[in-house]
């Protein structure tokens, strides 16, 4: 059983507590964290409370999460976007809302439900039954390449160029303001944060972080960043980007700043992943293309400037 605090900030003020938990606890899904409230396993102010109690600033929520069992995860005969394959890896287009892996109260309809039903058992083990053939994530919201490995050796291998940091990994992001200048890196350490646990923040003694940034395009209040990362932390992007006041359009977590668009998360895509193929030796780069919708917001925003 792991416990696990959160104090709401201004942010969270009005929302039901069942909304809120599932937006800050990525990959645990509504319905199952609705369960662990009506069950006591969550408390607001150190009392029992209802899924649909509303939040207030200040406000001390404690769940105490049941410790998760291996499932039996099924294979799922979900589309994918295959960018690349091979024996050894395969790279895939991730959608918006898709997550990665099985968590508890969300074991279907993840991307490794649908490897293992298009790789069979051609997937890597290193990581687990809940994670075969998974090296890394990205978010459920944001979109783009991802790698997945066939066996134990490309695992390994690939494992060791995220451990060096020498993957290339280019996202795409519209974020809210102008920038002075057309280029820049922010080099600050990403940890817990010490007033929710379930964010990311900049900590002193977090680990190192280094996202470098260049300015694509310019809107009137938004600018098109392609930001190249040197490390590899949880909701980096999100969390630096915030830091120097540009949140990310539709990040409801670190931002939430208003937009006229009916978007679900942050407008962030994966586009480009580099790495040194593990059998061949050779510099493999694959490329994904902007989301649709990613395609329509820059667009209405080209046609509103000119």
């Amino acid at each position: 059983m792991e416990e696990i605090s959160l104090t709401m900030g201004p942010e969270e003020s009005g929302e039901r507590l069942d909304t809120v938990l599932a937006r800050l606890m990525d990959g645990s899904s509504r319905s199952f964290l609705q369960k662990c409230i009506k069950e006591g396993q969550v408390t607001l102010n150190g009392k029992k409370t209802k899924p649909g109690v509303k939040v207030a600033e200040g406000d001390l929520a404690v769940l105490n999460m049941p410790d998760p069992t291996p499932p039996d995860i099924p294979a799922e005969n979900i589309p994918l976007d295959i960018l690349y394959e091979d024996d050894d890896l395969i790279f895939v287009n991730k959608p918006k809302g898709m997550v990665v892996h099985p968590a508890p109260g969300h074991t279907n309809d993840t991307l490794v439900n649908a490897l293992l039903y298009h790789c069979g058992n051609d997937l890597s083990g290193i990581n687990g039954i809940q994670r075969p053939g998974i090296v890394h994530r990205i978010d459920r919201d944001t979109t783009g390449v991802l790698v997945a490995c066939k066996n134990d050796f490309a695992h390994t291998r690939v494992a060791e160029q995220l451990a060096a940091h020498s993957i290339t990994r280019i996202y795409t992001c519209l974020v809210h303001g102008n920038f002075a200048e057309e280029e820049g890196t922010v080099d600050a350490p990403i940890g817990r944060s010490r007033t929710n646990r379930l964010k990311m923040a900049i900590v002193p003694d977090g680990k190192p972080a280094v996202t470098h940034y260049q300015v694509l395009e310019r809107f009137p209040g938004y600018t098109l960043l392609a930001c190249r990362l040197e490390t590899g932390r949880t909701h980096q992007i999100r969390v630096h980007m915030t830091s120097i006041h540009h949140p990310l359009v539709g990040d409801e977590v670190y931002g939430n700043l208003p937009h006229p668009w009916h978007l679900t998360g942050q407008t962030l895509h994966a586009g480009t992943l580099g790495l040194i193929h593990p059998r061949t030796g050779k510099y493999l780069e694959v490329t994904a293309p902007l989301p649709q919708y990613f395609e329509d917001m820059l667009r209405k925003l080209k046609n509103k400037q000119n």
